[in-house]
């Protein structure tokens, strides 16, 4: 069926799933976010992951944190909930690379977490109080790195291929993306 321009998208419209592949951002400057992680070791991750922990805490005290600001895009709580979860998946890969030879991680459809697990209906305070927790329990994790082991590897589903290293800038990136999509 096909709509005029007169009549209005439907409320619980929602975004459209991300397939595209950031792992480049390891490599190069994001044109978006301007965030190079290029030259960051796992120590250097760390240290970002704490300073942001603040930054994310005063977005999720807005008064209109969890307003959409179109139909398609996640309000700043629903990015939030995600970038909470970003710190746990990471956490786990981090810990298959250092235990594992090579191992595969399990696909993570985030999308489909955000419908599942309601990221738009959850508390602001609780997701604040989680997010500050994985994110320093990630940061410790990588502040633990040794040299030796920064070249261990793993691999996504998809074949993207990461090293302890690349995994630590991959996720810095994600995170620092999503905070300028929130405008912090």
């Amino acid at each position: 069926m096909s709509r005029d321009a007169s009549t209005p998208e439907p409320a619980n419209r929602q975004p459209e799933p991300d397939t595209k592949d950031w792992t480049w951002t390891i490599e190069r400057r994001c044109p978006e976010c301007g965030t190079d992680v290029s030259a960051m070791s796992p120590q250097d991750v760390a240290a970002e992951l704490r300073a942001c922990l603040p930054r994310w805490a005063q977005v999720l005290r807005r008064e209109a944190v969890a307003v959409r600001p179109a139909p398609t895009v996640w309000s700043a709580l629903e990015y939030a909930a995600h970038v909470r979860d970003v710190f746990k998946v990471m956490h786990y890969r981090l810990d298959l690379m250092l235990m594992e030879e090579d191992p595969a991680f399990p696909d993570w459809d985030q999308d489909a977490t955000a419908l599942e697990d309601n990221y738009a209906g959850q508390s602001p305070q609780v997701v604040a109080t989680q997010l500050a927790a994985a994110g320093r329990g990630l940061a410790d994790a990588f502040d633990a790195v040794l040299n030796r082991d920064l070249h261990r590897r793993g691999l996504r589903g998809n074949g993207s291929e990461f090293t302890v290293q690349t995994l630590a800038r991959y996720a810095w990136h994600d995170v620092a993306h999503h905070l300028h999509d929130v405008g912090a």
